[in-house]
């Protein structure tokens, strides 16, 4: 551990002319002293979202049993590398979703509210737990939440039943009237976590006339390294490693631009050509946003709602909104069964990364808790009951992974919410139509 008179603090940032590098937890930034007690540096409490579209195949979503998850279903397979670090929570239900259309199942998945019925910009939710989040966990952070999507978002019109397309493609809403866009490039959600001063073109000119963003700090990197002990080089350059294999990705998809004559019209241009590339891609920025401390609250759309987004690399040709609307058609269930295991597949080796990052005295997976699911149920019904939900997170969030929650009757989503938030230090007494807590989801101990 490094010992000094003067601890890093730890919002130090190492800037350039037109970006800043903001640092990892290292043990350099505890206070000195407590130095002499060999701690390792405190780390933060992060809360995550992801948004899947279009419900599941219950038959092959929902594990056997309860309690201790023995067994996994063939959708839930993917995550058995993280089995201990994962919850799955049976019968929850988003009563405020209703009529039942895809645009109050986006919408109603972070805000448990109703939206109105509107096709105009008098449009009308809620603020989402996620901002609520953000509005005590952001005053630390250069963002106070960070909103991911992988698809192109039109806010403007109506997509569906007379409801204004902002019900469908925004996840995250700051207040009643207010609704947060989400972005869907990888180059721009780069910039904006790295880069500093100037405006958008000039800080994009700025890092493309580089071979690299982090040739801009070089001689600020050489200094900090002087500063810390040998555990912390270790550690600064696994996450300059990272920041450096991100930024190359990303320069990749956009030199493959001219090849791909094929583009799908709701991905932006310049990301990679293929789903699984671009979704990493956006989970790995997720790691670096945490591991840096830039935010502590994300939402991230894996896919929305409608999406017309072929899967050919699972084997499903066919458009999945189409698909959805299965009538109980045993080849059209089983095609949205493997779109269910793909999904989750993709989240499950976001968590295996998370796990395998250093993050003060465990790892990022054990200081984050993340709520994956969907705000449909049955989609060939649309309906909001029994949604597919998982919790994930390590062992220092108290969750009691590798089990099975299953409610007998429907119980709201809200009162996930609501016990997710407090488990992030955000005690409310209630959270829309909650009617209290996700009992036995926890371990009973005190974490802020």
């Amino acid at each position: 551990m490094f010992l000094a008179k003067k601890a890093i603090p730890r919002r130090t940032l190492l800037k350039s002319a037109q970006a800043a590098l903001a640092l990892p937890l290292l043990d350099a930034m505890i206070p000195a002293a407590t130095a002499w007690a060999q701690t390792p540096a405190k780390p933060v409490k992060r809360l995550g979202y992801v948004f899947v579209p279009m419900g599941c195949d219950h038959s092959r979503w929902t594990p056997p049993g309860q309690g201790k998850l023995g067994e996994l279903s063939p959708s839930l397979e993917p995550v058995r590398p993280v089995l201990d670090q994962v919850t799955v929570i049976t019968n929850m239900r988003l009563p405020n979703a209703y009529p039942g259309t895809h645009d109050t199942s986006n919408a109603a998945f972070l805000s448990a509210a109703s939206s109105k019925h509107t096709e105009s910009s008098d449009y009308l939710l809620g603020i989402t737990a996620d901002q609520i989040a953000a509005n005590q966990m952001g005053r630390e952070t250069q963002l106070p939440s960070l909103q991911l999507a992988m698809d192109l978002h039109p806010l403007a019109g109506v997509c569906n039943n007379g409801y204004a397309c902002v019900y469908q493609n925004c996840l995250s809403w700051s207040g009643p009237t207010t609704p947060l866009p989400s972005e869907a490039h990888p180059r721009v959600v780069f910039e904006r976590l790295f880069g500093e001063g100037g405006n958008a073109s000039a800080r994009r000119a700025a890092l493309r006339n580089r071979a690299s963003l982090l040739d801009s700090f070089t001689n600020e990197i050489a200094r900090m390294k002087r500063r810390v002990g040998a555990p912390d080089r270790v550690r600064l350059d696994q996450y300059l490693d990272s920041v450096r294999q991100v930024e190359r990705e990303i320069e990749r998809a956009e030199q493959a631009v001219n090849d791909n004559r094929t583009p799908d019209m709701d991905r932006p241009i310049g990301v990679p050509a293929a789903f699984a590339d671009h979704a990493k891609l956006m989970f790995d920025l997720q790691i670096l946003a945490f591991q840096a401390d830039i935010t502590r609250v994300i939402t991230f759309q894996l896919t929305r709602e409608q999406s017309n987004r072929t899967y050919p690399e699972i084997g499903v040709l066919d458009p999945h909104h189409p698909t959805s609307h299965h009538g109980n058609d045993p080849v059209k269930v089983a095609k949205i069964a493997k779109i269910n295991n793909y999904h989750v597949k993709l989240f499950s080796e976001f968590l295996q990364r998370m796990k395998a990052t250093p993050d003060g005295d465990g790892s990022l997976l054990d200081h984050s808790v993340y709520l994956y699911g969907s705000g449909m149920g049955n989609p060939s019904l649309h309906d909001h009951e029994n949604l597919p939900i998982l919790v994930a997170g390590g062992a220092k969030t108290g969750l009691k992974g590798g089990r099975h929650i299953r409610y007998e009757n429907g119980t709201n989503l809200s009162n996930l919410h609501l016990t997710l938030l407090d488990r992030v230090g955000i005690h409310l007494d209630s959270f829309v139509d909650s009617t209290g807590k996700v009992e036995d989801l926890f371990e009973r101990v005190d974490v802020g």
